[in-house]
């Protein structure tokens, strides 16, 4: 093929590759995710240690030195504030929509036993020094002269729900290794082709393959990986698409065929046009496709939203309704408080609200690693209907390593590695190596065993 055929006008291309060169590079897939298990994880650290403090001092009476009352209530201090402030957030910011949600309960269950406990404290009776709490499992006004605090309650809310919460978020995270180890297995780095349109003279430079632009020309040679997609210009080869197709037998490309970034060149050297680069290539959207699955909601999550909608308010009213009867039973204002919370507090923890996305994140990611590509999350539920699988193909299911199980030789043939083998293998350049080298599948009986070979 003639120079003139590839000649590119690169004159505004060099600056736009400098550029995107000098540019930041682009955040990593899930970090978002890593940051926000990293904050809840500091939030934890500090969190659970004044908390376990906190109950002990309150659950155990004969370790409640004098004024241990006080210490417990600045320990509490950076838990329901700080270490709770992931809650409250959410809370506030579904209150300005109208809505509410699972962390509405987290947060009026931390906040009304705060304050309550802080009024004990300051004007109940409960800041006197000297002064010992005791358990009962029944609210009542069991201990005469003071109200009761539960900065304990209000912290090992806290603690539990931050434990929950960055398990969630850490699984969310490593639910998301697969995608990242499939974008990964594109190639870092591209020979760009300039062509002199004066001359025809060539040269190369190796930039990063993210820098490259629809209609650029590069160079793949043996072993490498194909930048993006493209167009083959010059040269003929074999490439493993393994990735793509499953396939583990090289694919031969000639000029006019096109190539899939991320593919494996395996012995001839090839020019190509970019034709796709970015987020518009193949693995880009494969990628795209693993991160839709995961950000997806299936019916079951779905259905947990509307639940907890309708959840959430049903366990406000009834904590109000709580707070009501004891009232007009004639309980103390403690006892009413203390059962009115309590409802609030057992219904913060909901595990279909947890559950559901966590399976559905980790179901996902542990496809993408077994090879297995799930478009959305209603089709990962659906797999549980599944009771017949149909395999396009051998490729599928063999092991990707092809071995020689064994040799017929005709009659006749004498000695054959001597007589035969520089037949099987013709004289080729250095640069192009016999095209037998590259290694596809063993077969697992998948093909018949056994090769009949005759010499001439």
């Amino acid at each position: 093929m003639s120079t003139d055929s590839v000649t590119h006008d690169h004159t505004a291309t060099a600056s736009s590759h400098g550029a995107s060169q000098a540019s930041a590079p682009a955040p990593q897939v899930g970090e978002g995710t890593r940051a926000h298990a990293a904050d809840l994880r500091a939030r934890l650290i500090v969190s659970a240690p004044l908390g376990i403090l906190a109950m002990l001092l309150s659950m155990v009476p004969a370790w409640q030195f004098t004024g241990w009352q006080w210490v417990v209530a600045a320990a509490s201090i950076p838990v329901v504030t700080w270490g709770a402030w992931p809650f409250h957030r959410a809370a506030f910011a579904a209150g300005r929509h109208g809505s509410t949600t699972m962390d509405t309960l987290v947060s009026l269950g931390v906040i009304s036993s705060t304050l309550w406990s802080w009024w004990a404290l300051l004007w109940g009776g409960a800041g006197m020094l000297g002064m010992r709490m005791h358990m009962s499992l029944i609210p009542r006004a069991a201990h005469a002269g003071h109200a009761e605090i539960y900065f304990e309650g209000a912290c090992m809310i806290v603690v539990f729900l931050l434990t929950g919460r960055y398990m969630e978020a850490r699984a969310r995270y490593r639910a998301g290794d697969a995608l990242r180890s499939l974008l990964s297995m594109g190639a870092k780095e591209a020979t760009l082709v300039s062509v002199d349109p004066a001359t025809g003279e060539r040269s190369e430079k190796v930039v990063p393959a993210s820098s490259l632009q629809v209609g650029d020309l590069f160079a793949v040679r043996p072993g490498e990986k194909v930048a993006t997609d493209g167009v083959i210009i010059e040269g003929s080869s074999a490439l493993d698409t393994s990735l793509l197709t499953g396939e583990s037998v090289p694919v031969d490309a000639a000029p006019g065929d096109a190539v899939t970034g991320a593919t494996v060149n395996t012995w001839g050297s090839l020019l190509v046009r970019a034709t796709r680069v970015g987020s518009d290539t193949t693995l880009a959207q494969i990628g795209r496709m693993v991160a839709e699955a995961q950000a997806g909601k299936a019916p079951v999550q779905r259905l947990a939203d509307q639940i907890s909608g309708v959840f959430v308010p049903i366990v406000i009213l009834v904590s109000v309704l709580t707070l009501v009867g004891w009232l007009l039973a004639g309980g103390s204002v403690q006892a009413a408080f203390t059962a009115a919370v309590a409802v609030l507090v057992v219904a913060c923890p909901c595990a279909l609200g947890l559950a559901t996305p966590t399976a559905i994140l980790v179901g996902s990611g542990r496809a993408s690693q077994l090879g297995i590509l799930i478009k959305n999350a209603e089709i990962l539920e659906q797999t549980r209907s599944i009771d017949t699988m149909l395999l396009d193909k051998t490729g599928t299911v063999t092991t990707g390593v092809m071995s020689l199980e064994s040799v017929a030789v005709a009659p006749g043939a004498g000695d054959f590695p001597r007589r035969t083998r520089p037949r099987l293998c013709p004289s080729r350049p250095p640069s192009r190596p016999c095209p037998s080298t590259p290694s596809p599948a063993r077969s697992r009986r998948a093909h018949p065993p056994g090769v009949s070979l005759s010499s001439p």
